[in-house]
């Protein structure tokens, strides 16, 4: 591209084939940070939880930084799809990623109040504990979970309409999808099934981009 003006020739801004890498910096550090907090938060209120605070405090420092890679790895799936991409679902695909993000950082903030009240003595903290541990345990395996399962759902239909995935890899994605929107389950299990999910597809974009030659135009 040139300016007529100048004569000054532009290059187009272009994904790195590397920024695949993204999606997998995200599903291990929200992985990590998710464990993280179910180990530190106690189920009940009679279990000591002051000795979790420094895996709480790595969790926080953690889930900014899975936010900002989760936040490149949508560019790279937005960046894929081109002109093909359709309004109708990359608006659905975007707006629940968004959703999905902003979830997950109000359960951290929650998780980093926590251990604000754990840290003042002249606070009762058992209620508190109780109240903040279960607020977090339904917005990341009640409402963000769906919020995911949303994202893969609208995802693999442009998949399926583009034919840029494998049809395996579709299916896979709408298996996981449902799982995640239909089951109801407080497991931290179930929500580590989309950064699991997240580094699988980021290593097929990281393999296949790897495999095709590089175009010098």
């Amino acid at each position: 591209m040139a300016d007529p003006r100048s004569g000054v020739q532009f290059q187009p801004l272009r994904t790195p084939r590397s920024a695949a890498i993204a999606g997998i910096i995200f599903g291990v550090l929200f992985a990590t940070s998710i464990i993280l907090l179910a180990t530190a938060v106690p189920a009940t209120t009679a279990a000591p939880w002051v000795r979790g605070g420094s895996k709480i405090t790595t969790a926080l420092f953690l889930a900014p930084i899975a936010g900002i890679a989760f936040l490149w790895f949508i560019g790279v799936l937005r960046d894929r799809f081109g002109d093909l991409e359709d309004r109708f679902f990359s608006t659905v695909f975007l707006g629940s990623g968004l959703l999905f993000l902003a979830m997950t950082f109000v359960s951290m903030a929650i998780a980093g109040g926590l251990l604000a009240v754990s840290r003042n003595a002249n606070v009762p903290q058992d209620d508190i504990v109780y109240f903040g541990r279960e607020v977090t345990l339904h917005i990341n395996n009640v409402y963000a979970i769906r919020m995911a399962a949303v994202f893969m759902i609208s995802l693999a239909t442009m998949w399926l309409r583009t034919g840029l995935m494998p049809r395996w890899l579709v299916i896979a994605t709408y298996l996981l999808a449902l799982s995640l929107l239909l089951v109801v389950s407080f497991s931290i299990w179930a929500v580590l099934v989309f950064p699991a999910w997240v580094i699988a597809v980021s290593v097929y974009i990281l393999v296949t981009d790897h495999r095709q030659p590089t175009n010098p135009g």
